[in-house]
């Protein structure tokens, strides 16, 4: 199932949610008993058995707090906040296969450089150290390779970044990250991790559609080609399918329902089909099922909101387009 929970809704922010099972094209609701106040602006993960919920906008403040939901049981049980990381919105997390690793964000009045290790399996929280961390930001993005955090891009309200920095939670230690041949400075951009490689594209800085691969092993940047590139962008999404990046939607100077397929072994772009695409829009989310990516939500003017989406594979020999029941 793809799991959807709060955010901006068109009554305001929202603490409900559901969940979509591409199988039989259905949607079922979440239980709202005990779940999270609502938000927006958070991070959600999925850890193998719940969907972590964290951070984010709540009423007029950020918040600390967050919720564990397990679809098998619909119920949420509520994330401790002792020790938690200071509230903030705009900030990253990636789940290690033991711990949800939070970092970066806004406070509401700063943007900070201090993070957070949670263990759902004793609903525990460790403070990162900030030792060499990258300076502080919001709007940054972060994969995890197995071993480490990449922390990467982002800007502070004044600047924009092309820097980042690499966390070890074994050691709790920072590497920065080097610069040399990286993007340009940006924000609102994507990455994901290859299983060799942090893939980085898109982003606000006048809009953008280059971007770059970095290899940890050798801390060095490999150039995206831009030739055959979707068009510049930023809120956009961006899946890893096991083979080759997906990007989709975002917005620069309109919203668009374009997308494209990057191949990082040959560096090589190819566009996804249009025919039967969701609306154009910006800020929705995306998930890879292991055969499509499902697409969901997002901005598109007016009326503000979708609560469409759809469904993108790669058929054999054509690529094809499904729409995604709406909730009823």
């Amino acid at each position: 199932e793809m799991l959807i929970w709060g955010g901006t809704a068109t009554a305001g922010r929202t603490n409900t949610g559901g969940r979509y099972d591409p199988a039989t094209d259905t949607w079922a609701a979440m239980s709202t008993t005990g779940a999270p106040t609502a938000r927006a602006t958070h991070t959600m993960l999925w850890t193998g058995r719940e969907m972590v919920v964290w951070g984010g906008f709540s009423g007029t403040t950020r918040t600390n707090t967050g919720g564990r939901y397990d679809p098998a049981t619909d119920t949420w049980s509520p994330t401790d906040t002792a020790g938690a990381p200071s509230a903030r919105s705009d900030h990253t997390a990636v789940w290690t296969g033991r711990e949800m690793l939070v970092w970066g964000g806004f406070s509401g009045s700063s943007r900070t450089n201090t993070g957070g290790r949670y263990n759902p399996a004793t609903d525990t929280w460790t403070p990162m150290g900030t030792s060499g961390a990258p300076a502080a930001r919001d709007y940054h993005t972060a994969v995890w390779t197995g071993r480490e955090m990449l922390v990467w891009g982002g800007w502070d309200g004044a600047s924009h970044y092309n820097t980042g920095g690499r966390y070890n939670p074994a050691t709790d230690t920072w590497t920065p990250m080097s610069t040399a041949g990286a993007p340009s400075a940006r924000y609102r951009h994507t990455a994901v991790w290859t299983g060799r490689e942090m893939v980085v594209w898109g982003g606000n800085v006048g809009g953008l559609n280059t971007g770059g691969r970095y290899n940890p092993a050798t801390d060095t940047w490999a150039p995206t080609s831009t030739t055959g590139a979707p068009s510049a962008r930023d809120r956009h999404t961006m899946v890893w399918t096991g083979h080759e990046v997906l990007v989709w939607g975002g917005s620069a100077e309109s919203r668009t329902d374009t997308g494209g397929r990057y191949l990082p072994a040959t560096d090589t772009w190819a566009a996804t089909s249009t025919a039967g695409a969701p609306a154009a829009r910006y800020n929705h989310t995306a998930v890879w099922t292991g055969s499509e990516m499902l697409v969901w939500g997002g901005f598109r003017g007016s009326p503000r909101l979708h609560d469409s989406g759809g469904r993108w594979s790669l058929g054999l020999p054509c690529r094809r387009c499904l729409p995604l029941a709406l909730r009823r």
